[in-house]
């Protein structure tokens, strides 16, 4: 037994479930995997976030103010901070992931999830202590992930040194156009395999789940996160009447700003999302998520078409023109 198997049932055993069935639930792409407990009637998620990689820190400090402020996070029922395990409130299995799957009710679903957002943003006491900011050397170290990982796995050579100086320059140009809206705490991965159908009232309907990379940021990166999907296809009629829905909760913000920074920030995420999934082909060894990356792109150049993006555009035209946009070879 390793060090850790043991650490696990000491967790287990100081906080009486060693005697719990436990099979995977989860696992993602971070070091973090997560387990079901199950003992009688009683349930629970086991998470295991092994550090130095993984902090729990972050998940306790964002899903105790998700729970302030009423809304669905796991609440916490036992933690050993130091060894990186957690007791979790299970949720379910109706994620939005395989609700959607069935093809139930996805304007339901979306507008409710697009609730929770006009809701939190709408609150001035919405960021707790602590929480970093999403500043521009963390945005522009996401989008450089295109250029150091996607690009050479596709090219087959490093970008130059010049031509990365200038993309990183043409980033911190549309950053303040980024930041033209308010700030709000930032979920960051608000999509629909992180989110739950629950049987609850009003917004708590809504479980949250995978929030502990949460920031303070603009308020379109989570609405966009939602909508522009690296993993599903929506339909333009709804992302529409999605925002529509989110802005009518929020009248003070200008559209126009509204517009301009969510397309730098799509086309900030896009260019992550790729970089990501060719590093955990190329580094990790996992190669399921390349399947997505034609239609990241797709999203991509369709952030691309709004005129504050021009610039970024004509870089990529110039160094990753369209018939180069292919999968990485696993």
């Amino acid at each position: 037994m390793s060090q850790r198997d043991q650490l696990l049932r000491d967790f287990l055993q100081q906080n009486g479930w060693a005697d719990a069935e436990r099979r995977v639930l989860a696992g993602d792409a971070s070091f973090r995997r997560y387990d079901r407990l199950q003992r009688r009637d009683q349930a629970a998620v086991l998470m295991d976030a092994p550090p130095p990689q993984e902090d729990v820190r972050p998940f306790i400090r964002i899903g105790d103010q998700l729970c302030r402020l009423g809304y669905s996070a796991p609440r916490i029922l036992a933690k050993d901070v130091e060894h990186g395990f957690l007791l979790l409130e299970d949720l379910g299995d109706s994620t939005y992931a395989r609700i959607l799957a069935a093809d139930d009710d996805e304007e339901g679903l979306y507008a409710l999830a697009m609730d929770v957002l006009a809701d939190l943003h709408g609150r001035a006491e919405a960021v707790p202590a602590g929480t970093p900011a999403y500043d521009d050397e963390r945005l522009l170290t996401e989008a450089c992930l295109l250029t150091d990982w996607y690009m050479p796995a596709v090219l087959g050579h490093p970008v130059a040194a010049d031509a990365r100086d200038q993309y990183r320059s043409l980033w911190r140009d549309l950053f303040p156009i980024a930041r033209s809206v308010p700030d709000t705490l930032v979920l960051r991965d608000f999509h629909v395999d992180n989110l739950m159908l629950l049987d609850r009232p009003g917004l708590a309907a809504c479980g949250l789940l995978d929030f502990q990379d949460a920031v303070s940021g603009p308020i379109t990166y989570d609405p966009m996160s939602l909508l522009e999907d690296a993993r599903r296809d929506i339909d333009p009629g709804l992302i529409e009447r999605m925002k529509d829905r989110y802005l009518a909760r929020l009248p003070h913000v200008d559209r126009p700003s509204f517009a301009a920074s969510w397309a730098v920030l799509a086309a900030q995420r896009h260019a992550k999302v790729i970089g990501i999934f060719t590093r955990l082909c190329k580094r990790d060894g996992k190669a399921g998520y390349l399947v997505h990356i034609p239609r990241v792109w797709r999203l991509l150049e369709q952030s691309l078409a709004h005129p504050a993006l021009a610039p970024i555009k004509a870089w990529l035209d110039t160094h990753m023109p369209p018939d180069q946009r292919t999968v990485p070879n696993p």
